[in-house]
């Protein structure tokens, strides 16, 4: 079997990594080089970093972070916000970045998907899917949470995965920063209907949350935040945990 990912995720806006609740409320979390190397440390298995207030004009501080991670980091790591065409993946993927993640844009031109992954390789792209709960189904949510497209979640996942992304990365808004447990519900249903990788996040707090996300949620990594940033466990304190219980993780030697 597989092992299982842990994933910290990084919110960055201008620069400083901040996280919120549900998208709102944002407050600031510290310097995304030093977390980033505490988690490189820590045996996260990957990064990944969301430029939440993208624009092309500050496009320059999310390539000179790519390229500041690339070369004191040794796992992987991805990065997204406001990346909308190819040329973006390129210069992103240039600077360093192992992936890409997009949303935005994926929703605006589902072609993005296609030809970024003929281009770049499946590997690389990641398509990211802010969701929140109508009824009795799940709406997929752009630009930062703030607009409603009136997709429904499963049917989105199935186009993206037949487009050819290799991942994606499944935030549940209503969720989100709450430490509560991830929405099983919506997890479950798209890792149940694909054959790709789905990335559990929004809502972990305790290892029972991350359990029952890779579990009963068949997610196949988990990402979170605030649990790391403000310190209440380390990956590896969680790997440990989630080991003890029979989740396949990967472990550092000391660890193991």
């Amino acid at each position: 079997m597989l092992a299982k990912r842990i994933i910290p995720c990084l919110d960055i806006k201008e620069g400083r990594v901040v996280k919120g609740v549900s998208f709102l409320g944002l407050r600031d979390a510290g310097d995304p080089l030093e977390l980033s190397q505490r988690y490189n440390e820590d045996s996260a298995d990957e990064l990944v970093f969301l430029d939440i207030t993208a624009s092309h004009e500050n496009r320059g501080l999310t390539l000179e972070l790519a390229a500041r991670l690339a070369r004191v980091l040794f796992i992987p790591f991805t990065i997204g916000g406001g990346i909308s065409t190819l040329a973006d993946i390129h210069r992103i993927v240039t600077a360093g970045a192992d992936k890409v993640s997009i949303n935005t844009a994926a929703v605006a031109d589902p072609e993005l998907i296609s030809r970024g992954a003929e281009r770049f390789g499946s590997q690389c792209i990641v398509v990211a899917m802010d969701v929140k709960r109508q009824g009795d189904h799940w709406e997929v949510y752009t630009h930062g949470g703030r607009r409603p497209t009136g997709l429904d979640a499963l049917a989105w996942a199935r186009e993206v995965e037949r487009r050819g992304a290799g991942e994606i990365l499944l935030t549940s808004m209503d969720q989100d920063g709450q430490q509560s447990g991830f929405d099983l519900e919506i997890t479950a249903a798209v890792s149940g209907a694909l054959n790709i990788p789905v990335i559990a996040s929004g809502g972990g707090g305790t290892v029972e949350h991350f359990y029952d996300a890779l579990t009963a949620g068949r997610a196949d990594a988990v990402l979170a935040a605030s649990i790391f940033h403000y310190g209440m466990t380390t990956v590896t304190e969680l790997k440990r945990a989630l080991h003890a219980r029979g989740i396949p993780v990967r472990l550092p030697p000391a660890a193991a």
